[in-house]
């Protein structure tokens, strides 16, 4: 998934999912916790590989992933192309009003618009773009 959309929560919490990223996460996808304050959504597929995985743990392990599936929301577009976001993950990710919808490879980001411009700010500067690129090899 790629790309960066500006949405807006309406007043019952529903967001808008950009046409682009509805292809790829379909008609039901997962939305859940994410390591920076912003929710991560992921295709059935993809959330069935992390399932598995996460079943494949010893199970002291799995423990640890226990926030990851009790916040998890399975959400459905409606017929304008929107979900609504639980209130517990919109106090999580701190979303009130613009939100960032951000592709990020296998998931969607959705990140309150004031905390994304700092996170690419510090991130989109050329000595990271340099450093990503030399992870990559390229």
């Amino acid at each position: 998934m790629t790309g960066e959309y500006q949405h807006n929560l309406d007043a019952k919490g529903r967001l808008s999912i950009p046409a682009r990223l509805r292809e790829e996460l379909g008609e039901q996808f997962y939305v859940t916790l994410s390591i920076d304050r912003c929710l991560s959504a992921y295709s059935g597929e993809s959330w069935r590989a992390f399932s598995e995985k996460v079943n494949a743990m010893p199970y002291v392990r799995q423990r640890k992933m226990r926030p990851l599936f009790a916040y998890a929301a399975r959400c459905e577009l409606d017929s304008q192309g929107r979900i609504l976001l639980p209130q517990n993950l919109r106090d999580y990710a701190g979303l009130r009003k613009n939100v960032t919808v951000v592709g990020c490879n296998n998931h969607a980001e959705f990140w309150d618009s004031e905390a994304w411009e700092e996170v690419n700010r510090l991130e989109t500067t050329p000595e990271n773009i340099a450093s990503v690129m030399e992870e990559l090899e390229f």
